[in-house]
């Protein structure tokens, strides 16, 4: 019930917020490159379903605000979902020819589609090297976070929430100054001084023998003490922008490869698909993110982003990587696929992208513990 209670508007307004920014983002990209390569682009919609607000601009598209904030699309001439649009559509004439979607090439078609993912793939950059610029990286003390078991930390004694001050009356500050001098002494007795608390200590600590491999190819042997950073001690240190974006290109990168080996895991079995969340447990987390501080909301935002643009990218008809395959195949048999292929490819997509959306909704409900509030309420 805890969980039900937690879950208010101020989740839901936040949320429509940050779902509204991700997906102006996402669609502004098609909209961009399409009018680029000289396409019309007759709708640009934030939402689905009825129009709530909306306006024409000189270029003929119409900007739009629809009932359903779950998503949005932009509509180009001659550019529909379903062959069957295409079919109740009147012949184009050659004017119109010249600006519709599917009269372009197939690199100008796929540059389009493209760019909606690629919009988000750009925008976590920036929020990622903006917050880079503005709050900074942690450089972590000398602090202990964890200790592993049997780890010669644990046999020295040492206990979470140590700040290890020197070693053999060497002065250490930062973590990889530890890491440092203890690699280098495998099986050496240290003498480390330490703060717990407001008492100074000194323990006596043997670095365990560990093989490893160097960035040469050979093996070598280093020290490990058996601890991990703390991340509340440390100190965050402004980067200038240069370094900020390249950072933020690799914070993407690196979050973009841990999606795919979280999906890769679920794939095999070694990992549940209870973790896979809907548009309740991101609410849920775009509000305790917000609460958080703005620059949580703004990492929580990028990290969405990356999301938004690899699954925008996955090979399912209705989705932007459908569309790509689909073209893929054009550019492979010289024609595009028949209309009946095309037809049975996007229903099936359909499909697929609702019943993800049941299965997700229902993981958000059992974890926010929407059924048993409702059984109780029924008890």
């Amino acid at each position: 019930m805890d969980s039900i209670l937690g879950f208010t508007w101020y989740y839901i307004i936040l949320f429509l917020f940050v779902l509204t920014v991700l997906v102006y983002v996402h669609e502004w990209g098609h909209y961009w490159v399409a009018k680029r390569n000289n396409v019309r682009v007759e709708v640009f919609s934030i939402g689905f379903g009825p129009e709530i607000y909306g306006w024409t601009n000189a270029a003929g598209t119409r900007w739009k605000i629809s009932a359903i904030p779950l998503g949005g699309y932009v509509k180009m001439l001659g550019q529909s979902d379903l062959p069957e649009d295409e079919e109740n559509e009147r012949p184009l004439t050659e004017e119109e020819k010249a600006v519709s979607f599917q009269y372009k090439t197939i690199g100008q078609r796929v540059s389009i589609v493209f760019a909606g993912p690629l919009a988000n793939f750009i925008l976590a950059v920036v929020l990622f090297a903006g917050l880079i610029m503005t709050v900074g990286t942690p450089k972590h003390y000398a602090g202990v976070g964890n200790i592993m078991p049997d780890s010669a930390a644990a046999e020295a004694g040492f206990e979470v929430g140590d700040r290890i001050l020197s070693i053999n009356d060497e002065p250490v500050t930062w973590f990889s100054d530890l890491v440092r001098i203890v690699s280098g002494k495998p099986g050496v007795p240290l003498k480390i001084t330490l703060r717990r608390g407001d008492d100074e200590l000194t323990l006596a600590a043997t670095p365990k023998r560990h093989q490893r491999t160097d960035k040469d190819g050979k093996t070598i042997e280093v020290g490990l003490l058996g601890v991990r950073y703390d991340p509340e001690q440390a100190e965050y240190e402004r980067q200038n922008p240069l370094y900020a974006s390249w950072l933020g290109i690799r914070q993407t990168a690196a979050l973009t490869g841990n999606i795919f080996s979280y999906l890769g895991e679920m794939i095999t079995g070694k990992r549940g698909a209870e973790d896979l969340g809907g548009p309740l447990r991101i609410a849920k987390l775009s509000g305790q993110m917000a609460q958080g501080g703005l620059d949580n909301l703004i990492f929580f935002m990028a990290a969405l982003s990356v999301n938004l643009g690899l699954i925008n990218l996955f090979p399912i008809p209705l989705l932007d990587g459908g569309h790509l395959l689909f073209l893929a195949a054009e550019a492979i048999r010289g024609r595009p696929l028949g209309e009946r292929a095309q037809e049975y490819g996007f229903r099936f997509g359909l499909i697929l992208v609702l019943t993800l959306m049941v299965f997700a909704t229902w993981n958000d409900l059992v974890h926010l513990r929407v059924i048993e509030f409702i059984k109780e309420l029924i008890t």
